[in-house]
């Protein structure tokens, strides 16, 4: 007993002695931050939660459809015919807008309402919401990420709310033992709990991910730590999380996460496999915050997606979920990354593991007509056919029918090889579980049922769409994409009737005219080749004639390797690399904003 004693003596310790180095690293910060002019976060949400408290009424107003903005919530209401979207960000390259509005979408109207309420949550993103039933209609948000304009400085929340749906009235709920403060965790609805799952912190010094497991009891107002047996998920953000209420189980699959290798070089992997979390059926009787709990690592089957991230999921009736989008990101060099988007619509049936490429029945015949055509077949009746054509053509129509006529219909290919491949840059190296190409099982499913025909309109190419269903039809808003070192974010909106699967629904177009964005590596298009010509050898000039100091620098110790001290003083570093592009009106990508901070510390230790 003495020893485990001192073990978790010791185990305290090192947490306060973590604990104290934090604080003294973060009031060092706010120190530096202060000296460049740039108020303390944690003061500017502080004084917009004052700024709210001075509220008084509820404001509801119809308004034009939500300007662009990503990582928001969108979900349905419980007991309307409305979606509820609330929060997200806006960058416009070299500035970052955090919301916290909410919006109604009114789908028999087709109109929004934007409402004011006191005491509102401040402005976040990556948060998660959802909705239940209780007392006329609740929706509850956990959690998400604020970032200063500059993104010189990031804040996770750990704070829970619930809006009354009926009474128009937000609460803080004020529950101890809740999940540390996160982003890009995964929540959901489960009976009468909720359940929080995974997410990262970072604080541009230092990054985690998490894999434990949180359960809110909505009658009691309390937090429970699950600690499911088995071997579950390793620590990720951004996965997907789907309940299986009537079988008290949980789909987690995919995700993201790093992995800090040495001190300049993190390994990025992106997470394909999937795992069930379930409640033990012998405690039946027990409280649902007391039941037991246990991992279970799923054999995935069918059209596997190719591997990526930023893949968006809503959960249909059934236990069918539809999925949209993601990206999958290649080095090219040392400068550039590749990034492949997707516009795939797939489906997962979420208690078998399997895997479907959805088609739409646009100019196709009708259900009714091909369940009428294969009754005379069975009869006898049916007309003179190639049997060949004819069961291709039933194996691509039984693939259309997925959400009708239930997936049990569909021929189903064994899961492809994984093969996994990386690629390395000074920052970091990203890893990637992908489909072996040189499988003939994968080329099968390429070629054959993952296939997806576009007879109508498709929605481009994005990650993050926020996706969510009611009644049958799934909608979908926004998402990212990039063009070259340009994040475009959309806020284009669409809805698709899942029991028909018959062409997607334009509800709100892409707007090009509200995208705001300066290009760090923009110039003037107009004007002939010599006025051009004449920019550039100014800016040589000005290149030439520019001085740059750094006498402020921290001091760097005898003996201490470059890039030591480039991860000791980054923030110093970073900051004066970004002051340089200011100064000549240009802005950078974080990920080359590092590599141009990491060469002027370099070139400033060789002097």
């Amino acid at each position: 007993m003495g020893k485990k004693n001192k073990k978790d003596k010791k185990g305290k310790g090192k947490e306060k002695t973590e604990q104290k180095t934090e604080k003294k690293a973060e009031k060092r910060s706010k120190k530096e931050l202060a000296l460049k002019g740039e108020e303390d976060i944690e003061k500017l949400i502080a004084e917009f939660q004052e700024q709210d408290r001075r509220k008084t009424n509820v404001i509801e107003e119809k308004t034009a459809p939500p300007s662009p903005r990503c990582n928001i919530s969108l979900v349905a209401h419980p007991e309307k015919d409305e979606l509820l979207m609330f929060g997200g960000e806006y960058f416009t390259g070299n500035k970052m807008y955090m919301y916290n509005d909410l919006y109604i979408y009114q789908i028999k109207k087709n109109e929004w309402l934007k409402i004011s309420i006191p005491n509102s949550p401040p402005p976040r993103s990556a948060h998660q919401s959802v909705t239940v039933s209780h007392q006329g209609g609740q929706m509850w948000i956990f959690g998400g990420e604020f970032s200063s304009h500059t993104q010189n400085q990031f804040y996770h929340y750990k704070d829970l709310w619930c809006l009354n749906l009926k009474e128009k009235k937000w609460e803080q709920i004020k529950a101890a033992g809740g999940p540390s403060a996160r982003s890009g965790h995964r929540m959901v609805a489960i009976k009468k709990q909720i359940i929080v799952f995974g997410g990262f912190h970072d604080n541009n010094r230092d990054y985690k991910y998490f894999n434990d497991v949180y359960s809110f009891d909505l009658e009691t107002y309390k937090w429970t730590v699950l600690n499911p047996t088995g071997n579950g998920p390793s620590p990720r953000s951004g996965c997907l999380l789907l309940p299986i209420v009537e079988q008290n189980k949980i789909i987690i699959c995919g995700g993201y996460s790093k992995d800090k290798v040495k001190k300049d070089v993190d390994k990025g992997i992106t997470h394909s496999d999937m795992f069930a979390l379930i409640q033990d059926k012998k405690q039946e009787d027990s409280s649902e915050a007391s039941l037991k709990w246990k991992w279970q690592q799923i054999k995935q089957s069918g059209a596997l997606p190719s591997a990526r991230s930023g893949m968006s999921a809503a959960l249909a009736p059934g236990n069918k979920a539809f999925l949209f989008g993601g990206v999958y990101d290649v080095e090219e060099d040392d400068e550039d990354i590749e990034s492949t988007f997707f516009n795939d619509l797939l489906m997962l049936d979420s208690e078998k593991g399997k895997w479907f490429t959805v088609q739409l029945r646009s100019n196709k015949q009708t259900v009714g007509e091909k369940k009428k055509r294969r009754r005379k077949k069975k009869d006898g009746t049916a007309e003179t056919e190639v049997a060949g054509e004819e069961d291709e053509d039933d194996e691509e129509d039984d693939e259309m029918e997925v959400a009708e006529e239930g997936v049990d219909k569909l021929e189903i290919q064994d899961p492809a090889p994984v093969a996994a491949t990386a690629a390395e840059e000074s920052v970091f190296t990203v890893t990637y579980s992908q489909p072996d190409p040189l499988s003939k099982k994968n080329n099968d499913q390429e070629t054959g049922n993952s296939t997806m025909e576009v007879d109508k309109l498709w929605p481009s190419k994005r990650m993050n769409p926020s996706i969510a269903i009611k009644d049958g039809i799934l909608y979908m808003y926004g998402g990212i994409y990039e063009e070259g070192d340009k994040q475009v974010t959309l806020n284009d909106f669409y809805s698709l009737d899942i029991h028909k699967l018959d062409e997607w629904n334009v509800i709100v177009a892409e707007d090009r005219s509200l995208q705001q964005w300066q290009d760090s590596d923009s110039s003037s298009e107009s004007g002939n080749d010599e006025a051009g010509a004449a920019a550039d050898e100014q800016e040589e000039d000005s290149d030439e004639s520019m001085e740059i100091t750094f006498e402020d620098a921290p001091d760097r110790k005898d003996g201490e390797h470059i890039s030591d001290y480039f991860s000791r003083s980054q923030d110093y570093w970073i900051q004066k690399a970004r002051e340089i592009y200011e100064e000549e009106g240009e802005t950078l990508s974080e990920r080359r904003l590092v590599r141009f901070a990491k060469d002027i510390c370099e070139e400033a230790c060789d002097k």
